[in-house]
């Protein structure tokens, strides 16, 4: 396992299209491994493959609040199937976008289709903060970040500011 680099804003690869992960390889199980690791140093709790510069529709989730009582989900090519009418918002952050917070809405539940690391097709129905999470991270995997559900003000700000400190070669 290693901890890797994230991919930060402005990186055009945040706005590529993930293709499907195929089948479940040693090499899968390594990333898996190695975007956990990435995740829990940052610390986050979610991951999808290309914030660490892999087009994989892989997902890595954790809400727990505790270390000592870690309880990842892994998701192989999820697609959100059912999501409810009543919404949620809930004040977004985004390891990619590092120290930036906005306030995105989105449906309270979903139901998410997927395959797990044995390369089952399962399905799971989740609310609160883990529905948020995971349609966070898959909007990761069609090129669409949480910045793109705030106004455009917000949006061309962050994204300005983002651009300036990667010329500047420093974080934003």
């Amino acid at each position: 396992m290693a901890i890797r680099p994230l991919v930060i804003l402005p990186d055009s690869r945040l706005r590529l299209v993930s293709e499907p992960v195929g089948a479940v390889t040693p090499e899968v199980r390594a990333l898996v491994a190695d975007m956990l690791e990435t995740m829990y140093d940052a610390p986050g709790v979610g991951l999808a493959a290309i914030q660490i510069g892999v087009a994989k529709r892989i997902v890595t989730i954790d809400t727990s609040k505790d270390e000592n009582a870690r309880e990842p989900q892994v998701f192989l090519d999820p697609v959100v199937v059912w999501s409810s009418e009543e919404k949620r918002i809930y004040d977004e952050g985004c390891l990619s976008i590092p120290e930036f917070y906005g306030e995105v809405e989105r449906p309270d539940r979903v139901r998410v289709a997927f395959r797990d690391l044995d390369g089952a097709t399962r399905e799971i129905e989740a609310d609160g903060l883990l529905a948020t999470c995971i349609q966070h991270e898959i909007d990761h995997l069609n090129g669409v970040l949480f910045i793109d559900h705030l106004s455009k003000l917000k949006r061309d700000r962050v994204t300005k500011k983002f651009a300036k400190a990667a010329k500047r070669g420093e974080a934003a």
